[in-house]
Order: structure tokens, then sequence, then C-alpha cells
């Protein structure tokens, strides 16, 4: 289900297959850290939960160099409410030490990947269960500084902060606003949910224009409580509206209809924007 099965096929003698045992993966994974090799756990997000203590005190405490893939992050589709891999950024960024990242697509997950590497600390980088977007597979790695976001778009009347799958649809939604609307909107690639990009944060936070954050994750705890628990303690004015999953499970249907349902469709994202108007006019 990971995609495998070619490395397998490549290098088996670098490829362990533990079955159904993610807390036995993950503990495994730190013992082969402790003796100098860098493991990579391939994952799917939603079963990554069953080891969250194992991520915690075999991984997390010793600070161990280990890098979790987190295939089927967001929201999957058919596959149902069990394999939903949405409370991944909330309950992994609780923990000490870790990065939690999300690419944007295929070429920047070989670049975090490769990144990751060098950060010599634990990483989680999740993914969607769709084909990558934008993959050159004759491309080379490039190296990402830990906690650094990227620029995609500026725009002096709204800011959107995204992750991961969230970035393209943060884009469409950005040009319809422009192209229908006269709305201009700065898009950033929030390829950090931990640590964030605080500078940049600080530096959009200063321009006066509202936040919308974007996540394919649970609300309470996640990509959007983190921008505003900085911004309270060092810009408190700006609004922010934070767009994902509320409080409820998502249930089972085509990923594009779970989208609509959950607002996370780029004409779902421009009328909140514009319902945002009347309400920066008036602070204004």
């Amino acid at each position: 289900g990971t995609g495998l099965t070619e490395f397998a096929r490549e290098y088996p003698h670098r490829y362990f297959d533990v079955g159904i045992a993610e807390g036995h993966a993950v503990t495994f994974a730190g013992g082969l850290a402790t003796q100098g090799m860098l493991p990579v756990v391939a994952i799917y997000s939603t079963f990554l939960q069953r080891a969250y203590d194992n991520i915690i005190h075999d991984i997390a405490l010793q600070n161990l160099p280990v890098i979790f893939c987190l295939d089927r992050a967001g929201v999957v589709g058919p596959d149902g409410p069990t394999h939903h891999g949405v409370f991944d950024l909330a309950f992994l960024r609780q923990i000490p030490g870790m990065v939690v990242c999300a690419p944007k697509n295929g070429n920047e997950f070989r670049d975090l990947l490769f990144s990751a590497v060098g950060y010599n600390v634990p990483v989680a980088i999740r993914y969607p269960k769709d084909g990558s977007i934008q993959f050159d597979p004759d491309g080379k790695a490039t190296s990402i500084e830990c906690g650094k976001w990227e620029i995609l778009r500026e725009g002096s009347d709204v800011v959107f902060l995204a992750v991961g799958s969230t970035v393209a649809t943060a884009r469409q939604a950005a040009t319809e606003l422009s192209r229908k609307h006269e709305v201009e909107a700065t898009v950033v690639n929030s390829r950090f949910v931990k640590p964030l990009d605080e500078a940049l944060l600080e530096d959009l936070a200063g321009r006066d224009a509202p936040v919308v954050t974007l996540e394919e994750g649970v609300l309470a705890g996640g990509f959007g409580s983190a921008v505003r628990e900085h911004l309270d303690e060092t810009d408190g004015h700006i609004p922010v509206v934070s767009l994902g999953i509320e409080d409820d499970f998502v249930e089972h249907a085509k990923r594009g209809e779970l989208l609509e349902l959950l607002g996370l469709t780029p004409a779902r994202i421009v009328r909140r924007v514009l319902e945002m108007m009347p309400s920066m006019a008036a602070q204004e």
C-alpha cells in the first residue's frame, strides 16, 4: 500500500515488512537509529495513531533521527472513516523535538525527504493518497532549510497559509479571487507545521491583511491552532480564519465530494473570503 514494492525488490536487505504491527515498526526503527542507522518508516497516517506511545517513548524521548513518511494523509475518500489521515498534524506537533512537514507536490516531497536526512531529529512528512502531482523522476533533490516556508504569490487583501495538498487549492482560489472579484491574495506554502516559520509569519501579520489557514486535518490542535497560538503571543489583532475539519468524523464518499462538504474546494474558499470582506471594511 505504501508503494515500496520496487524498493524492496532492489534493496531486500534494507527493507523490513512488519505487517500490521505499527508499534513494533516504530520501536524497531528506534533501535536501528540507536545503532547509527537512519530508518524511514513508511506508514499510513491513520495507522500511526496506534503507535503514538512508541513515538513518544522510543523515538522522541531520545531525540532519535527517524523519518516517518505518512501516506494517505488527509481525506482519502472511498477508504472510509477509519482511513482518513486527519489527526496527524495535531497529535504530532505536540511531541517535543518533532519536525512536522507536508510537501505541496512530488518534487517537494523528494526535497523534504532528502533534507530530513540532515535534520538529525525525528521528522514526519505527510502526503495524500492521490497520485503525485508535479513530480519529475529525473529531477535532483535540493535541500530545504528546516522551518522555512515559501511565498508563491503576493497580494495585499488576504493571506492564505496552506499546508500540503491545500497549496494547489489556495492558488486556484487566489486566481479566481483576482480574476472575478479583484481581491488579491498572498499564497504561502506553509510546508512546515512544526517548527513554524515565525519570522515570515510575523512579517505577514504586519501587513494587516486577514489570514486564512488551510489544512486537510482536524482544526483542534492542528496547523491553524499553531498559527493562532503564535500570533496571540506576538500580534493578537490580526483576524485568523482556519479552514479544515471541524469537530466531527469524516464520512465515506469520493474525495472531491468530501472536500466540498468540508469547504476545502477553491469555490468554497472564495466564498468564505468574500464573506469576510464586509468585516474587513468595518475594521478599516
